[in-house]
């Protein structure tokens, strides 16, 4: 997501760096060296590597012959914040050109505008009038403030999955809802997996009818995982399947029950009704939405949509591991103000990653 971000600051810092009136801003006369005014004709090459590998102008290697002397090796600078104190004033007009091109980055990303709106707003919020020290760049700046921003996003409602079920009375039911074609079937399977290494015991309930593949997909991981699955025929009302699993759960004493639904699309009334009633005859203590994470806008608009409809709890993202924008965990968080519990970034069942807001910063800004 953040190597087009970070591509397009970039762009933006070149523009910066070519204005001569910035740079006068912060360089007096006296500190340009005396061979950078001569004449075009007669000017040597006076640009200098400086150990990089790559030509810099005279601008920067007067900056860096500035530092050179300044800085000292006891001087403190690895715990000087970045922005604050003394340097470079950040400028509206400069600030403002870069925003612009965070804006377009995100949405490339399929953030969702509002959170765009709210990530570029909280960066003017952070940087606008303050300094930041002249052996930084304006790219770090607001790079580090985007940081601080997206994090804000994702720690929202942080829920921990395992300490929740721990504390439930049994049998806990969770319901997972969401369209065909998000992997809710196989996210069932893969956080049944994950309770039963946690020693709990699972009920499987195919409550899928509207598809007899969906019933047969359930049973084949019921068997793998060696759990116990209550099933219909196709066509029978889900909610009773959901009826006789919760009540075997009670009589056998299992911990957890996991119901499956019929995917459907979220303008589909009819079975967003047949949703409704599922939820009134299971009473679950948690309702989980399956949304996968490159459908891009099109997965924040189903989850508003389940969200209205049911009232989702919290949120399973599938297909991580292909999504390398990352804009769908940044636009559904905020969009319902859920917690996302689990990212999917495979077809085992070991490839269940409980989320936490550290994970998934260290991915989108991993270099």
């Amino acid at each position: 997501m953040f190597d087009s971000l970070k591509g397009r600051l970039k762009g933006v810092l070149k523009k910066d760096h070519a204005d001569p009136e910035e740079e006068r801003d912060n360089c007096s006369e006296a500190e340009i060296p005396a061979e950078s005014v001569s004449t075009p004709t007669d000017a040597p090459d006076k640009s200098k590597s400086f150990g990089t590998g790559h030509q810099i102008s005279w601008k920067e290697g007067a900056k860096h012959n500035r530092q050179e002397k300044t800085a000292t090796p006891d001087d403190g600078r690895e715990g000087k914040e970045i922005i604050g104190g003394s340097g470079k004033k950040i400028k509206e007009g400069n600030l403002d050109d870069t925003l612009w091109e965070l804006e377009i980055a995100l949405m490339e990303a399929d953030v969702a505008f509002p959170v765009v709106e709210e990530i570029r707003n909280g960066v003017k919020a952070d940087l606008m009038g303050k300094k930041y020290g002249r052996d930084h760049t304006m790219e770090e700046v607001v790079e580090l403030s985007v940081k601080d921003a997206v994090s804000k996003i994702l720690r929202v409602n942080e829920f921990d999955f395992d300490d929740w079920i721990s504390n439930r009375e049994r049998p806990v039911v969770i319901i997972f809802v969401g369209i065909n074609g998000t992997g809710k079937t196989t996210a069932i399977a893969k956080v049944a997996s994950r309770l039963i290494k946690g020693d709990k015991t699972v009920v499987l309930a195919a409550g899928d009818t509207f598809r007899a593949g969906a019933i047969e997909q359930l049973t084949i991981h019921s068997e793998r995982l060696g759990c116990k699955i209550v099933k219909h025929s196709a066509g029978a009302d889900p909610a009773a399947v959901a009826f006789d699993a919760i009540d075997h759960a009670k009589a056998k004493r299992k911990d957890i029950v996991l119901v499956d639904t019929a995917g459907r699309m979220q303008t589909n009334s009819g079975l967003m009704d047949e949703m409704k009633k599922i939820k009134r005859v299971a009473k679950p203590d948690l309702v989980m939405f399956v949304g996968d994470s490159l459908a891009g806008n099109d997965a924040v608009e189903q989850a508003r949509a389940f969200n209205s409809a049911v009232g989702v709890d919290a949120i399973v993202l599938t297909k991580i591991d292909a999504d390398s924008k990352g804009g769908a965990a940044l636009s559904i968080a905020h969009t319902i103000g859920k917690p996302i519990a689990f990212v999917s970034n495979g077809q085992e069942y070991d490839q269940l990653i409980k989320f936490n807001s550290k994970w998934m910063m260290d991915r989108l800004f991993e270099d």
